[in-house]
């Protein structure tokens, strides 16, 4: 058995019942987490639907959580969720804003870390995540 996500009539993703559940339980933690939908629907009769534009301000702002952070344990919790749903915006057409945005927030000092972990240059980081989503893209059938 498999689920379907799907963009209109296009399947981003087709994955088993199991790889399923456990990623959309992700999505219930970090639409919370940020504070935000997903934009990645109820999964009904098998299938579920995202929109496009919730899903973009989404990654977004996953994105750029993801990178604020410096906490070792979070970042390594977070990194294949994070790759996954870059997948899913590449194979959506999603145009996704690598650039560290500045919306306001300041969470890292709500979770710190001693010591710290060291955080890599923008570039590193950008590269090291795209690498990771290529990766594990030709893993998660269409």
């Amino acid at each position: 058995m498999s689920q379907h996500y799907e963009l209109g009539d296009q399947t981003l993703w087709n994955p088993s019942n199991g790889a399923s559940r456990l990623f959309m339980r992700q999505v219930a933690i970090y639409q919370d987490e940020l504070g935000r939908p997903s934009g990645i629907g109820p999964m009904e009769a098998d299938a579920c639907q995202i929109d496009p534009a919730v899903f973009e301000a989404f990654v977004g702002a996953l994105l750029a959580r993801h990178r604020r952070t410096s906490h070792a344990v979070m970042i390594a919790l977070s990194e294949g969720f994070v790759a996954t749903v870059l997948v899913l915006a590449e194979r959506a057409g999603i145009e996704v804003r690598w650039q560290a945005t500045d919306d306001g927030e300041d969470s890292g000092r709500e979770d710190v870390q001693v010591p710290a972990a060291p955080r890599p240059t923008e570039e590193a980081w950008v590269a090291a995540l795209r690498q990771r989503s290529r990766e594990l893209g030709r893993f998660m059938a269409t």
